[in-house]
This record gives C-alpha cells, structure tokens and sequence, in this order.
C-alpha cells in the first residue's frame, strides 16, 4: 500500500473514530491522522487473527472498519490515562 494511501486512511480513520467516540478530543489534524495511522496498525494486526495469510499491511476489505475500530481504543486509552494523572482538590 502506497504511503498517501496509508496516511488518507488513517486521517479518515481517525475522523471517524473522533465522531463516535463520546466527550471531547482535543485534538489537531496531524493528531487526527496520527491517531488513525496507529489505529490502522492496531486494526491491522487484530484483522490478521481473522486472515489466514496473516499480513498486518495488506488491504483488506474491512480494512477501514478495522482501522476506526483501533483507533477508537486507542482513543479510550489514551482518555483513560489522561483521567488518571489529574489532580482532584
């Protein structure tokens, strides 16, 4: 896969991930894209357990989903974690 593919995906990605996961992201669009980039990595090597080629950079057809999938864990992750290191006084 081309890297402007890649990195098209991941910002759709991203986008979509942003729009259905609840609360606020405050995020920027190169934060937008490197979200979806790693998600596509997550994605990609949750949607290689059901492959039985098991290639992590190979388009799949549920590619995207895969992709909006990981990124949106990602996403709960990281507000996990940006929960847990605020001070409450």
């Amino acid at each position: 896969m081309g890297i402007i593919a890649f990195l098209v995906i991941g910002l759709i990605a991203g986008l979509i991930a942003r729009a259905l996961m609840p609360g606020n992201q405050s995020m920027g669009l190169l934060a937008t894209t490197l979200l979806g980039i790693a998600g596509s990595f997550v994605g990609g090597f949750v949607a290689s357990l059901f492959y039985t080629d098991g290639r992590v950079f190979d388009l799949h057809p549920t590619g995207l989903i895969f992709s909006v999938i990981g990124s949106m864990l990602l996403l709960l992750l990281v507000g996990m974690a940006g929960r847990s290191r605020r001070v409450r006084v």
